[in-house]
């Protein structure tokens, strides 16, 4: 007969309190939202005042990175924590391996006891990993911006906070979960909800410093004639389609607040706000007409730069609200949350956890970071992804384009934020030239050889 001391402990194990010890998980995930696009980073004429809100109450980092800029890769890098070399999913028909799908966060949260459930663009191709999820409703590929709901016209971003309000509703008091909410905004071509349509109707949109001329017609050809240009030639050749095209693309953002807010909202209600860590950021930042591009891909900063949000509300009250600087990575997310869980870190994972910065105190963190693009798109040289590597430091940045060798750019970031002036022909920074590409050439020795990638006929 077993003791009076162990069916105790029995109680206690399989007791609500215990489990509600585990914190519980939402993480947001837009598409192509650049880092400057929330009215608490500053946007003069955005209005996010819900995500906004979980800034208010946890950490929000100012230099947050992907370390690839295309939906499916970094979609991957996110819930793997591994480099594009690493977690080997290059394009948009290429699953997860059995081996690296079992090491994603989901995987590891669901195998751990808790609820896992997924809506939206999932992006990585191949079978659906459904088995890994205790709620499915996403999907590979794009997506649609509207969902017929017995016979209503439901934007995605108002569909996924329904969906994501039937789950929280769904999940039993004392059992923790995590909740990934994958929205198609603001993706385009851009559709949003009719209820923002009238947004910025009288706004007069100002283009970047960037998007003179001048900054297009220093470019090497191969980067004239990229994908990057022929989208911004194909979406806004005239001065009144860009302002129609950028304004889109705000009221599409104006949705996702939107939903992030009802999502919020849900959990302050099922009394799981103070028991739930959220999480926000996007899969890749977006060129609005700098250097005369669109899109995304390449490495300057408006493509790699992302909002990352990380607001956990047991911390102190007196550690929120902060804004941290540190070099932060898309492959951050997944060690990060594994660890609040109390579930170990796989070794094979890139990223490393956040924690430590998750309030005011000084901590030593990474001094640079890897990037890699290899998806090519096309191999016509008027229609190309320019495959592209680099390093960047808190200072400076080192970019080199795999098919071009001949050509480097070599920016200081600290004198020349917008990236305006390539030093790399520059005698007088020669040696700054010199130490980036030593350590860029010393991270690609460390790492297993690049797995390109190639259109599949799939929109990107």
């Amino acid at each position: 007969m077993r003791s009076l001391l162990a069916v105790f402990a029995v109680f206690l194990l399989a007791s609500p309190a215990i489990a509600a010890d585990k914190p519980s998980f939402v993480l947001f995930v837009t598409d192509d939202q650049r880092a400057d696009c929330l009215s608490c980073a500053g946007h003069p004429l955005l209005k996010t005042p819900n995500i906004d809100a979980i800034a208010k109450s946890g950490t929000r980092f100012t230099n947050g990175f992907v370390t690839t800029s295309i939906c499916c890769i970094s979609r991957a890098s996110i819930m793997s924590g591994r480099l594009a070399r690493h977690h080997k999913v290059p394009d948009f028909r290429t699953a997860f391996t059995n081996e690296v799908m079992a090491t994603t966060f989901p995987a590891l949260l669901k195998k751990n006891g808790y609820r896992v459930g997924i809506l939206g663009k999932w992006g990585v191709g191949g079978t659906p990993p459904k088995e890994h999820f205790d709620f499915w409703d996403a999907w590979g590929g794009q997506g649609n911006f509207f969902h017929d709901v017995n016979g209503e016209k439901v934007h995605n971003s108002e569909y996924l906070a329904r969906q994501a309000v039937k789950f929280i509703a769904d999940t039993p008091a004392n059992t923790p979960f995590c909740l990934i909410v994958l929205y198609k905004s603001p993706h385009e071509p851009y559709q949003p909800d009719p209820r923002d349509a009238g947004l910025f109707k009288d706004t007069k949109i100002t283009p970047p410093k960037t998007a003179d001329e001048k900054y297009f017609k220093e470019l090497p050809e191969f980067l004239k004639t990229s994908l990057n240009r022929v989208r911004a030639v194909r979406d806004f050749p005239t001065a009144d389609k860009y302002q129609e095209f950028v304004k889109q693309y705000f009221r599409c953002i104006a949705g996702v607040d939107r939903s992030v807010g009802i999502i919020t909202k849900e959990l302050a209600d099922k009394k799981r706000a103070d028991s739930t860590v959220v999480v926000y950021t996007s899969d890749n930042g977006f060129f609005l007409g700098e250097r005369g591009f669109n899109h995304k891909w390449l490495m300057y900063e408006e493509s790699i730069r992302v909002p990352l949000i990380v607001a956990d509300p047991r911390i102190p009250k007196a550690q929120r609200g902060v804004k941290r600087n540190e070099l932060v990575l898309n492959i951050d997310i997944a060690p990060t949350i594994l660890h609040l869980a109390g579930v170990e870190i796989p070794k094979e994972m890139d990223g490393v956890r956040l924690t430590r910065l998750l309030g005011s105190e000084p901590v030593k963190w990474r001094s640079h970071f890897f990037y890699e693009h290899h998806y090519f798109h096309s191999k016509d040289p008027k229609n190309h992804i320019p495959r592209t590597e680099g390093i960047r430091t808190d200072r400076w940045k080192y970019i080199t384009y795999t098919d071009h060798p001949e050509y480097v750019e070599l920016f200081d970031l600290h004198n020349d934020p917008l990236e305006e002036k390539n030093l790399a022909p520059d005698p007088k920074h020669k040696d700054a030239l010199a130490e980036m590409k030593a350590l860029y050439e010393k991270e690609v020795k460390r790492l297993p050889p690049a797995i390109p990638g190639g259109n599949a006929g799939k929109k990107k």
